[in-house]
């Protein structure tokens, strides 16, 4: 299953599947080695997708200084 097809939401239910199966412990080893690998490369794209998100929602604007200063996002701007 390729995670960057899938998006932010369908990537979290495959993770929350794989952690259940994984728990069930009825997964063979080779079985367990596969979806482990899968679920830890689905965390680094939702990781990476919400650290992408966070930057969007940062506002970059210049300080007395000339500086950027970043502010948070407050919504109602």
């Amino acid at each position: 299953m390729e995670v960057e097809f899938l998006t932010f939401e369908q990537s979290m239910a495959r993770l929350d599947e794989i952690v259940k199966i994984l728990e069930r412990g009825e997964a063979s080893l080779d079985e367990s080695l596969q979806l482990f690998e899968e679920g830890t490369g689905i965390v680094k794209y939702c990781n990476k997708r919400l650290e992408e998100a966070e930057q969007k929602v940062v506002r970059l604007t210049r300080g007395s200084d000339g500086e950027p200063l970043e502010l948070e996002f407050q919504g109602n701007e």
